[in-house]
């Protein structure tokens, strides 16, 4: 009997066939573990083929689930893939289409399925609760959160590594902020969607970095969109990461269930996190098994704003009156963003700002990973696969570095000491510019 026979046999809930059917279609080429930058610095993780295809035989029972007529799908007793950061360049770069990351971000979750979460592990997933208590309290919380002695406490009660970057609260949120700005479920009164988008602000945006959600409301209302910005929840990514699949169902349905009608009304839902994006569009179906008409709705429904720029530039709609930026800008390009398969749309916006020389950095990795170098088992890790980055950045002397992620922004700005920004916002300050240089 194949692993195909197995996987369509047991129907196993959390376990779609074509994770499981993808196992025999590898090549054994080790391509992806030549891609993989954690198995490049560490013996901790044997590589993704290892983990992911060849282990995924070991997980499929050979035995009928007592009662059900089925096969079992087991998880493996090898935790090796826990140190899988999930950055998704196996399966980028797979020949043959293996999901190689999510095979074995889905292991993970085997491992730990019917078990209590650790605590670290479940905080790292509340990105909601740990946003709005560290915004009611944001001096102390900023404070102790980089204290020293706080820092020590917590690296040895909850494992969260002292030296890894974590953001300030800011003190207010994004939301609290907005004015006149549509905020309601879809109805019939809502602005029509030819001339406006859905903006899903994410986590980062809401509680740590408002300036980058202001100006994505800026840069789309200077191309004529109206902004509508709906009640929504973390998009749940923090918890697949680390397992937790039922809690992340409940983030997805919620967002699902008010995305789910501006998306059948036509409009485009743009996001500044290609996390929260790349989840909305590919994990909600791949990783979470919601692959219903809403959930598929909502996929095809959603942008990337620099992906929307730049369509709108290739339709000739684009706003092209910046003003000059004069400097020299590196740019890193996120694992998720790579994930979408969209190019990199920023390097082709920040082409059409003057004076604006961009650089990309060409590093497949920071090493941070959402959550994954946060963890003090995992900390060294994530500095050795961002490691050449840093260096690079260090040794350019740049000022400012741009780049699409939060997480990745944090990390890279705790280990060079730069000031790294969302492009949006530099498309924003070029606008800016344009009209300060008016008569």
């Amino acid at each position: 009997m194949t692993i195909a026979d197995i996987v369509a046999q047991a129907s196993a809930p959390g376990q779609p066939r074509s994770v499981g059917l993808s196992a025999d279609e590898c090549l054994k080429c080790n391509v992806c573990t030549t891609a993989c930058p954690v198995a490049r610095v560490t013996d901790l993780f044997p590589g993704p083929k290892y983990s992911g295809p060849q282990a995924q035989r070991f997980r499929l029972g050979s035995e009928l689930a007592p009662g059900s007529g089925r096969l079992s799908v087991v998880p493996s007793p090898d935790r090796s893939v826990d140190y899988c950061s999930g950055c998704g360049f196996c399966t980028t770069a797979c020949p043959a289409d293996v999901k190689i990351a999510e095979m074995n971000n889905r292991a993970r979750g085997a491992l730990r399925s019917g078990r209590r979460p650790r605590l670290r592990d479940w905080l790292l997933g509340q990105t909601d609760l740990t946003g709005r208590l560290g915004g009611l309290t944001e001096p102390l919380a900023n404070w102790g959160l980089h204290n020293r002695l706080v820092r020590v406490l917590i690296d040895r009660i909850l494992r969260i590594d002292r030296r890894a970057p974590l953001p300030r609260f800011a003190r207010r949120s994004f939301r609290s902020r907005l004015g006149r700005h549509w905020r309601g479920r879809w109805s019939a009164n809502a602005p029509a969607p030819a001339t406006s988008v859905v903006y899903f602000h994410g986590c980062a945006a809401n509680y740590y970095e408002p300036e980058v959600g202001q100006a994505a409301i800026d840069v789309l209302e200077r191309n004529g969109f109206t902004v509508i910005v709906p009640p929504q929840v973390c998009c749940g990514l923090p918890l697949i990461s680390n397992g937790l699949y039922a809690p992340a169902r409940g983030r997805a349905r919620s967002n699902i269930a008010v995305l789910a009608g501006y998306a059948r009304a036509g409009y485009r839902i743009v996001g500044t996190s290609t996390s929260c994006t790349h989840t909305l569009k590919a994990e909600y179906r791949e990783m979470l098994d919601i692959d219903d008409a809403d959930a598929r709705m909502v996929a095809e429904a959603t942008w990337d704003i620099c992906e929307l720029l730049v369509d709108l530039h290739a339709q000739g709609r684009l706003d092209t009156r910046f003003g000059a930026l004069d400097r020299t800008l590196p740019y890193h390009a996120p694992c998720q963003l790579r994930s979408h398969g969209i190019g990199l749309p920023a390097l082709d916006l920040f082409e059409l700002v003057p004076g604006l020389r961009a650089i990309d950095l060409d590093h497949d990795c920071c090493g941070i990973a959402g959550t994954y170098g946060l963890k003090s088992e995992k900390y060294e890790i994530a500095m050795a696969v961002g490691k050449p980055l840093f260096e690079r950045i260090r040794a350019g002397g740049a000022e400012q570095v741009a780049c699409d992620s939060e997480t990745c922004r944090w990390q890279i700005a705790a280990a060079t000491g730069a000031r790294l920004r969302h492009p949006v916002e530099l498309l924003a300050e070029a606008y800016d510019a344009y009209l300060a240089a008016e008569p």
